[in-house]
């Protein structure tokens, strides 16, 4: 059935945005090694406005325990050293007066099961996620036959929800296992 159909894709591009999200959010947990997504979400005051830190300086990674922030305009050094000292990433910058360098420490077994337990908790939330499109989805599904869709083609859209579900589900267990590994291997 159309509807049906319509459904099902809709379904499809929410689960897809929910994974999308987890996999943001799990770039956001470092694993001992340097990213530049460690300060996605870290703003600074650019002329009175508050602006990504990417959008006023050049955010590379040279080595696989130093990010380098290269500050567009000499003067915004100190309001980037101020803003990464206030945040809660835990890093201390140095500066030499025109790069900023971010030294990332090497993680204790203690701070990586802590990550660990961080990560999966965002997985869980994803499953959650996912789930609860399953089940709006199978409502709007069931609907369908007040308007005189029949029950068999209800129950075949419903089992190709869990299908999707499922699916979604085991993609989410992949992100889960390799990030495990990504901050477990030493």
């Amino acid at each position: 059935m159309e509807e049906i159909e319509l459904f099902l894709e809709d379904a499809k591009d929410t689960m897809e945005k929910a994974l999308k999200h987890l996999t943001i959010e799990l770039s956001k947990i470092r694993a001992g090694r340097a990213s530049v997504s460690m300060l996605d979400g870290l703003q600074v005051e650019y002329y009175g406005v508050m602006s990504p830190v990417n959008n006023v300086a050049s955010v590379t990674t040279p080595d696989a325990r130093t990010i380098a922030i290269k500050p567009f305009e000499k003067k915004m050094i100190g309001e980037l050293e101020k803003a990464i000292r206030n945040s809660n990433l835990g890093l201390a910058p140095s500066n030499d007066g025109e790069v900023i360098r971010l030294s990332i420490p090497v993680l204790t077994e203690e701070r990586r099961r802590d990550l660990v337990k961080k990560v999966k908790q965002e997985i869980e939330v994803a499953k959650v996620n996912v789930r609860n499109i399953r089940k709006d989805t199978n409502e709007s599904i069931r609907k369908l036959t007040k308007e005189g869709v029949s029950e068999d083609e209800v129950k075949l859209g419903e089992e190709r929800v869990q299908k999707l579900t499922d699916t979604f589900i085991a993609r989410i267990d992949e992100v889960l296992v390799a990030k495990e590994k990504d901050i477990m291997s030493v």
